[in-house]
Parts: structure tokens; C-alpha cells; sequence
């Protein structure tokens, strides 16, 4: 049984590494065996996810890139292959929250959202999946959302991208997984994360929340590793379009 979820020899490429969902699933990863490149804007909080890798045992590098121009992916697309290699497994986390009202989103607050959250995820895999098809197996991993399915205030754009995330996730799906490339996503609840902040600032609206679920809590960013490290394991071999989500049973309820 140990096979199924085993990563050894595997190159995983995480964007959004340096913190949060991002570093939890690099982290993860890397404990099932994957050498792992984390890419992101902050050089310092990349260095530090290299370092706590690295002390788990593992292989891992940083990549720092701006994925906000979707026209200019080519670069970081190819850096993510430098350290160990062409990825085997792509992990889309890097993502933006601007929480805005609608009548507040401008068109470059909308740019940007969709971007970081939507295009890059396409373009990225777009240039990474040939070396996957090469190779006859291969992950691309996205992150979804609560609001791939839910509508919440002050998250029309985010919305609007996590919805596409959704839809992305299954296209990817149809495009290329008769090559050996399954394409899913994960869809976390709320977990404390830099962009979940405003929602743990507020300790009534986070216990309200975690009352929402069928669990009673809200999310540990543990809780991701095992859904995490199974899409992107052998185990998960005949899985492919699918959004899991990880939300304590939010969208149950």
C-alpha cells in the first residue's frame, strides 16, 4: 500500500510555496518522497519553506517569480525545471483575495485577480504538461475554493476565479489525461491563512464559521496534507477532473 502514495524520484513544482496552503502541500510532498521547487514573490519566506524542508529530509530549491502577467510565464515556467529537473507534479497555490465590494473592484483590481488566480494556473500547465506527456504520467494540482460553489460578500472577482478554477480544473481534465496527466483540485474551507486573515481576525465570525460546519471546527493546515499527497500519488491514478473539498463539511450543510 505504501507504493500508492509514494512520490520518491518525483519533481513537484509549488507556487505559492513560501506560505500558507502553498508551503503546507510543498511540505507534504516532500514528506512522501518528492524533491520539491517552491516559487512565489517573497524571497524570504521562500528561503525559509526551502529551510523547512530541507530539515525534514528533502530536496528542495526556490524560484522567486511574479505570476500577475500571464503573457510572461515562459521564464518562471522554465526556472521551475532548473533545480531537479522537468516537474512531475504542479502545484497551482499562489492566489489573491482582495475582498472588495462590487462597486469598489476596478478593472485592474479584476486584472489582477484573474491573473494570479485563473490564467497562470492554464499558462503555467500549459508549459509544463509536454515534459508530463513525455514522460507518460503527471499532476497538475489546483487550488480551489469554498466560493468555487458558494457565493460570499465581498468576493465577486475572487469568485468569479475560483469558479473558474473549477471548470479550468476539469478542461485540463478532458485535454489531458488520456496522456498520463491528471488534473484536479482541492477546494480548502476556511484555514489560517495570510488570506483567510480578516476571517480569523474576527474570533465571532470565526467560531460562527466553524459552527457551519459538520465537523465543528475550522480547518488545521494539516488537514490538507493527506488529500494533497493523495491527488498527486499513484493512488489517485484513475481520479482526474475532480474538485475535492477539504472544508470540514462546509458545502454539506
Amino acid at each position: 500500500m505504501q507504493a500508492l502514495f509514494d512520490l520518491t524520484g518525483r519533481v513537484a513544482a509549488v507556487t505559492g510555496g513560501g506560505s500558507g496552503i502553498g508551503r503546507e502541500i510543498a511540505l507534504a510532498l516532500a514528506g512522501a518522497g518528492a524533491a520539491v521547487v517552491v516559487a512565489g514573490r517573497r524571497e524570504a519566506r521562500l528561503a525559509e519553506a526551502v529551510a523547512a524542508v530541507e530539515a525534514a529530509g528533502a530536496s528542495a530549491a526556490a524560484v522567486v517569480a511574479d505570476l500577475a502577467d500571464h503573457r510572461r510565464l515562459e521564464a518562471p515556467a522554465a526556472a521551475l525545471a532548473g533545480p531537479f529537473g522537468a516537474p512531475d507534479i504542479l502545484v497551482n497555490a499562489a492566489g489573491v483575495n482582495l475582498r472588495q465590494p462590487a462597486e469598489e473592484i476596478t478593472p485592474d483590481d479584476w486584472d489582477l485577480t484573474l491573473a494570479i488566480n485563473l490564467a497562470a494556473p492554464f499558462f503555467l500547465a500549459k508549459a509544463l504538461v509536454p515534459a508530463m506527456r513525455a514522460k507518460g504520467w503527471g499532476r497538475v494540482l489546483n487550488i480551489a475554493s469554498l466560493q468555487s460553489a458558494r457565493a460570499f460578500r465581498n468576493g465577486l472577482a475572487y469568485g468569479a476565479s475560483k469558479g473558474g478554477i473549477a471548470q479550468l480544473t476539469r478542461a485540463m481534465a478532458e485535454a489531458w489525461s488520456k496522456d498520463g496527466v491528471t488534473c484536479n483540485a482541492i477546494a480548502p474551507g476556511f484555514f489560517p491563512t495570510e488570506l483567510a486573515a480578516p476571517v480569523f481576525a474576527d474570533t465571532e465570525l470565526s467560531a460562527r464559521i466553524a459552527a457551519q460546519t459538520a465537523i465543528g471546527r475550522n480547518g488545521r493546515l494539516k488537514d490538507l496534507r493527506g488529500a494533497a499527497i493523495f491527488l498527486a500519488a499513484p493512488a489517485s491514478d484513475y481520479v482526474t477532473g475532480q474538485v475535492l473539498y477539504v472544508d470540514g463539511g462546509f458545502t454539506a450543510k
